[in-house]
């Protein structure tokens, strides 16, 4: 086998000076988005089962449907930092 001449430089992540903070302050601000947005949906798709139940049954399958939808978000928001960190070399 041969073996390499030279192995390239590999340094970690590190954000540009004078970034980090405001970095942090946007993935906070994303974070409260996202709760801010999965309260509503579930709150809207709860009120769509709600309404729904009496003769209105393709508005209660829409909020079904749609708090699956919003449960998926919600999951994979928790998850994201995971799998960003999967992928780091």
């Amino acid at each position: 086998m041969i073996a390499p001449l030279a192995t390239p430089p590999d340094p970690p992540p590190s954000a540009p000076p004078g970034l980090d903070e405001l970095a942090s302050q946007l993935l906070g601000w994303l974070k409260w988005g996202v709760i801010f947005a999965g309260l509503i949906g579930i709150l809207i798709c709860a009120l769509m089962l709600i309404i729904g139940r009496r003769n209105r049954s393709a508005t209660a399958y829409e909020g079904l449907v749609g708090s699956a939808w919003v449960l998926g978000g919600l999951g994979l928001a928790s998850v994201a930092a995971l799998i960003v960190g999967a992928f780091q070399l």
